[in-house]
């Protein structure tokens, strides 16, 4: 049997445009001899469409999509990802996250998800209400189960399936099924990939028959989602696995006794994967938004360096404006580091000397300020700054400004200025702990020098005063991503994280910084996730808390 396997790049309400890239894949699936075609989770309105679904019209405007498109599909089914209303009488959340079996010009069959993910980015209980049960659809003599991304989620290693109280493969199991099919949009973080074979395993092997994974490709906000579908095989393991970080098309013959198609992109891991992620996560955030050129204040530091690298690659070097903007206190080797690496890059380079925009604060302020000694005030106003004037270069010139800063400082424990470097339309590497950056800057020259090599091996500065250093601040960057990603990604006590060999007074220290810091975190611009939990929706803690762990 033939399978057709649309990984396609949505836009989150563009259902005109989704539509097209439905019925173009559609027609050529069924050009390249695919008998029955399976499409992402929600392709027609694109995942995840969150409070749009509240809006009056918008589920209206789906199934009419739905129905248009359900109109040009032939005698080869098409099972695409949709929403249903449910009755507004009905007691429940007001609608399903569905797959619809379209056919012979028509809607045949409405296949609802079972379980509805609540945690993380995940919110989907606000909006869906669960099924029952899976539905078994016979189709030419087989029995076909579909499922919906997170109804797979059940295996031994996956520790969301304690939130379920039903478990949708072993309904399926227990009928019978001969195929089955599965439409997701699952948000790639690192280690997604080495997660999903081994799971889609599972599923074949607990329906005993082949099971069909396709997943949603694209940007959209802070997510990224990686394609990489497969299909497995209970006798035959993996027997077709597509491009991660890219749409493709393709027919899988999931009765060939021996055949493995595997794209040479499938399953990146790694720093591979991280670069890829960040490439599309940027490029599709700023064409989506109607961005065609970005910019970003190039510091000569490894953040700047990493950015603008990864700038290039999505827009086009040609379509990338790096600036410098030094002050008084930069180092001549940072503002060299910064030519260098625009030149390498091919991007369109300027120095904006900032000395001028800070006398003139400091004489605005002098009264004020009289009798009081410096401090880190005057600090940020070299930062903010240097905000002001990327600003306005942002909006003359209708570019997205990118922010650079990475998790470790930006992110978890505030080590960047409001209103300064914060500045800007979207945080690319904040979900990038320090010496993950440092490793990706490694990869990026892995064919030839991009990022200039002083620039990877100084010692990092934020050069707002004289013979500034980082770890004048804060601990060596190792200790302090080892201390963070306990403390944050999973979530461990002060206690717990002493206990596994830090320093009392350094953990005490992070802890508070991370923890005063959630104001700034609420005022920075969205950020690319890249790790199981970022600094973003999927973590909701207070502002204003008193709980010390």
């Amino acid at each position: 049997m033939y399978i057709g396997i649309a990984q396609i790049n949505t836009t989150v309400g563009d259902l005109a445009g989704n539509r097209t890239l439905i019925l173009n894949a559609y027609q050529a699936l069924v050009a390249e001899g695919a008998e029955l075609i399976l499409f992402p989770e929600l392709a027609i309105c694109g995942y995840p469409p969150r409070d749009l679904l509240f809006k009056s019209r918008f589920v209206s405007d789906i199934e009419a999509t739905l129905k248009s498109i359900a109109a040009e599909i032939g005698t080869v089914p098409a099972i695409i990802g949709t929403v249903e209303a449910r009755s507004p009488d009905a007691a429940g959340r007001p609608f399903y996250n569905a797959a619809a079996w379209c056919e012979n010009g028509a809607i045949q069959v409405i296949a609802r998800k079972c379980l509805l993910p609540s945690y993380d980015v995940f919110d989907e209980d606000r909006y869906f209400e669960p099924a029952l049960a899976p539905v078994i659809h016979e189709w030419q003599g087989k029995r076909i189960g579909i499922t919906i991304c997170e109804d797979i989620w059940t295996g031994p290693a996956v520790s969301s399936k304690r939130r379920y109280t039903v478990d949708p493969l072993t309904t399926l199991a227990e009928r019978g099924i001969d195929l089955l099919l599965n439409l997701s949009a699952s948000p790639w973080h690192d280690g997604k990939n080495e997660a999903r074979e081994p799971l889609l395993q599972f599923a074949a092997d607990r329906c005993n028959c082949p099971a069909v994974y396709c997943n949603a490709v694209g940007g959209n906000d802070e997510l990224i989602f990686d394609g990489g579908s497969l299909v497995a095989h209970p006798q035959r393991g993996l027997i077709a696995g597509m491009a991660g970080f890219r749409a493709e098309n393709r027919v899988i013959d999931i009765d060939a006794p021996s055949a493995t198609v595997v794209s040479e992109y499938f399953n990146l891991k790694g720093n591979a994967a991280t670069h890829a992620a960040l490439v599309l996560g940027l490029r599709d955030y700023a064409h989506k938004s109607g961005f065609k050129k970005a910019l970003i204040g190039l510091s000569g530091g490894i953040d700047s360096a990493v950015v603008a690298a990864i700038a290039a690659e999505a827009f086009g070097p040609e379509n990338v404006i790096g600036i410098a903007l030094p002050s008084a206190i930069s180092s001549q080797h940072s503002r060299d580091d910064a030519a260098a690496l625009a030149k390498n890059l091919g991007i369109e380079y300027h120095e904006v000397a900032i000395a001028d925009t800070v006398n003139a604060a400091e004489t605005a302020l002098a009264p004020l300020f009289k009798g009081r000694k410096a401090d880190v005030t005057e600090e940020n106003i070299q930062a903010r700054a240097r905000g002001v004037l990327l600003m306005a270069m942002s909006n003359k010139f209708g570019a997205l400004l990118l922010t650079t800063g990475n998790k470790s400082e930006i992110g978890s424990v505030g080590y960047c200025t409001l209103y300064g470097d914060m500045c800007g339309g979207l945080a690319v590497i904040s979900d990038l702990p320090k010496m993950k950056v440092y490793a990706l800057a490694r990869h990026i020259n892995l064919a030839r020098e991009l990022i200039p090599l002083n620039t990877i091996d100084k010692p990092p500065s934020a050069e707002l005063r004289p013979d500034q250093k980082d770890e004048d601040s804060l601990p060596p960057y190792p200790t302090l991503d080892g201390i963070l990603r306990l403390y944050v990604e999973e979530g461990l006590s002060s206690a717990e994280i002493i206990e596994r060999g830090y320093d009392l007074g350094v953990v005490h220290d992070i802890i508070r910084k991370v923890d005063l810091n959630e104001y700034k975190r609420k005022q920075a611009a969205p950020g690319l996730k890249t790790t199981p939990l970022a600094f973003g929706v999927g973590r909701r803690i207070p502002i204003v808390q008193k709980y010390v762990s």
